[in-house]
């Protein structure tokens, strides 16, 4: 599963990476964090068609946990979703079919339980690459009556990756290249549906066995303490 990750590059980075423009002044400034918990902020990747048909493509601040319009207030709010299962549950169906979105990070930690408590882990590129997660988001009516709360869950699959060695689930990533095909705004059909989770599946797997482990400081477990813009969490132990 992913639990927890770090995205280190700016919103001028993201906005670089990803040609997109800033939806709103939040999601332009933001900078580095390296602790990413549920029900927190963090930035997705999302394309949309104006009135006149154009294409834009925006970078915005979601919460991190999927909450459709149709659930209730104190539901669930899923921070993953199974790559098996994500175009067919009634929770995450809505989504797949026509809101999915890119989440930008650059690794995400896992545990080990071992005799004297909990040893977490970095899961990473080796070069420290943006890494574009397949996203999907979901937008109700924020509290005001007239904006809107974007949400999003991560869907994961099998390990196939570093990662395998501490857990048996993983965010599924995208190639740069895939990721207009996952985010386009198109809605999908049952055929459409078909063909991407055969993409996902076979780009997941290529960005996988990219990836590295490291172990890091066990300051990564106590969200109430650590300082979440400090760069030595994802720092390895040797």
């Amino acid at each position: 599963m992913c639990g927890r990750f770090a995205l280190a590059i700016d919103g001028d980075g993201l906005l670089r990476s990803y040609v997109a423009t800033a939806a709103d002044r939040r999601a332009g400034e933001w900078e580095p964090v390296y602790s990413i918990a549920p029900r927190t902020l963090a930035p997705v990747v999302r394309e949309y068609l104006d009135d006149e048909g154009e294409l834009h493509r925006t970078l915005e601040l979601a919460r991190w946990g999927l909450a459709p319009s149709w659930a209730k207030e104190k539901g669930p709010r899923p921070i993953n979703a199974r790559l098996e299962t994500a175009s067919t549950n009634g929770m995450f169906r809505g989504s797949f079919t026509s809101s999915r979105a890119a989440v930008p990070m650059t690794g995400y930690y896992e545990w080990v339980e071992v005799e004297d408590g909990k040893d977490p882990y970095f899961v990473h590129h080796p070069v420290g690459a943006l890494l574009h997660a397949a996203g999907l988001t979901a937008a109700r009516k924020a509290d005001d009556g007239e904006s809107w709360d974007i949400s999003f869950t991560i869907i994961t699959r099998e390990a196939r990756d570093a990662g395998g060695e501490v857990h048996d689930r993983m965010p599924v990533f995208l190639t740069e290249d895939a990721v207009a095909d996952w985010i386009a705004p198109s809605k999908l059909d049952p055929s459409g549906k078909d063909h991407m989770l055969g993409m996902l599946d076979d780009v997941s797997t290529t960005v996988a066995g990219q990836l590295r482990t490291v172990r890091v400081d066990r300051r990564v477990n106590n969200i109430r303490t650590l300082t979440r813009t400090d760069p030595s969490l994802i720092a390895p132990i040797v």
